[in-house]
C-alpha cells in the first residue's frame, strides 16, 4: 500500500491511498445527480456500490505532494452530465485538498451508466404494464 508521507518537527504523517479514495468517493456521491459509484469496467456497469465500498469506484495516484483521481460513477437519468461532472470534479478536488493538504492535479470522471428511477405510484406502474384490451 503506497502512502503519502510528511515529516515535521513532531513526527511523521502518513496518509494511505485508500483514505484519499474514500474522501473522493464521499465527495462524489454528495453531488446531486450521482446515483452511485461503479466498480469500474472490470467490476461491471450494473454493479452499483453502496456507501460501504466507496473506494471501489475510485482509483487514486498519490505522490508526496500531489494526487490524481479517477472516478467511475452512475448518474441519474435526466441530469446534465457535463454540469454534474464539473460539480463532482470541484467537490472532490476541494475535499481532498482541505482534508489532506495534497494538491489535486486531475479529477477524471468516467460515467459508466445512467440510473432510471422507478415510478413511485404503484397504480401508475401497473397501468403501464397492463396490455391494452383488444377485445370488447
Amino acid at each position: 500500500m503506497a502512502e503519502n508521507e510528511r515529516r515535521s518537527e513532531l513526527g511523521e504523517l502518513k496518509i494511505a491511498d485508500e483514505v484519499v479514495g474514500i474522501i473522493a468517493g464521499l465527495a462524489a456521491v454528495e453531488v446531486e445527480g450521482v446515483a452511485g459509484m461503479s466498480g469500474g469496467i472490470a467490476g461491471g456497469i450494473a454493479e452499483m456500490l453502496g456507501r460501504k465500498n466507496l473506494s471501489k469506484g475510485v482509483k487514486v495516484e498519490v505522490g508526496e505532494h500531489q494526487a490524481a483521481v479517477d472516478l467511475f460513477v452512475i448518474v441519474d437519468y435526466g441530469v446534465s452530465i457535463p454540469k454534474v461532472a464539473e460539480e463532482i470534479q470541484e467537490n472532490v478536488k476541494r475535499a481532498i485538498e482541505v482534508m489532506t493538504g495534497l494538491d489535486v492535479v486531475e479529477v477524471n470522471l468516467h460515467v459508466l451508466g445512467v440510473h432510471f428511477h422507478q415510478p413511485t405510484n404503484v397504480e401508475e406502474s401497473a397501468a403501464k404494464e397492463a396490455p391494452p384490451n383488444r377485445v370488447r
